[in-house]
């Protein structure tokens, strides 16, 4: 999931991505499902407070920054990022350049361009795991936008870092069968399939497109993109050593987080 930044600057190498103000309205970048992105906040009725799905918003940031920081340094996925984002000239700042907030029941985490911050939903990303996988994926939207000078106003550039964050970061013959991507008739397509999937959703949830247009888009870049393996080298496949083995092999092209 990522947000719709309408900027064509080359990003800053001290931070990444330029940092101008926008004079584009709030829905159209997004902040609708991020309200602390416009000074917001998520509406919550009494019902939900007396349920208990409501009113510990502050305990929640905590156990969500505390995740961060365990992911930060344990993970090798998140580390990899951290070393392949310092190694492009556009070093992580965990204070910085990610927040966790409140959102909207439908997204866990987001990409701010402007603000140059990955987003961790704590009211949805509950466990590690899931702050985990969300780091992920918006840190390569970020080291897209640093590396590739990313215009998310077009909407192929847009169709192309939503297809890697979901090559790389999500699909597996698992969740592509869970999301009714794969059969036994298609099984060489599964992981391609999956990718397309997420990848549409993503682009269906944060632009005001239609179903077509984003089709057309991610097929126009598909092979281009789903190709494009940087920095992680590989796919990752479920319950294999390629995990360790993209983080092993990081060291070697120099995505090294210092740690």
């Amino acid at each position: 999931m990522t947000f719709v930044d309408v900027q064509n600057e080359p990003p800053s190498k001290d931070i990444p991505g330029p940092q101008p103000e926008s004079k584009v309205s709030n829905d159209e970048w997004g902040y609708d499902l991020y309200p602390e992105r416009r000074q917001g906040r998520v509406s919550k009725s009494i019902g939900k407070v007396m349920l208990g799905l409501a009113g510990r918003e502050g305990l929640r940031k905590i156990e969500c920054e505390r995740s961060v920081y365990q992911c930060i340094k344990t993970s090798p996925l998140v580390r990899l990022m951290m070393g392949a984002l310092k190694a492009s000239g556009c070093p992580v700042d965990i204070r910085r350049h990610i927040s966790c907030e409140d959102c909207a029941p439908s997204v866990s985490g987001g990409y701010d361009p402007i603000l140059n911050q990955v987003v961790i939903c704590h009211n949805n990303a509950f466990r590690e795991g899931i702050v985990q996988s969300v780091l992920t994926h918006e840190m390569i939207h970020m080291f897209d936008y640093c590396r590739n000078n990313l215009d998310f106003k077009n909407i192929d550039h847009l169709a192309c870092t939503e297809i890697r964050a979901a090559n790389l970061a999500h699909c597996s013959f698992l969740s592509a069968w869970t999301n009714g991507d794969t059969s036994i008739f298609n099984f060489k397509e599964t992981h391609q399939n999956c990718v397309k999937s997420k990848a549409l959703s993503s682009m269906l949830a944060v632009r005001n497109i239609t179903k077509l247009e984003a089709i057309n888009a991610i097929e126009r870049v598909f092979t281009k993109c789903y190709n494009d393996l940087e920095p992680l080298g590989r796919r990752l496949r479920r319950n294999s050593l390629d995990i360790q083995k993209v983080f092993q092999d990081g060291i070697y092209f120099g995505y090294d987080d210092g740690q």
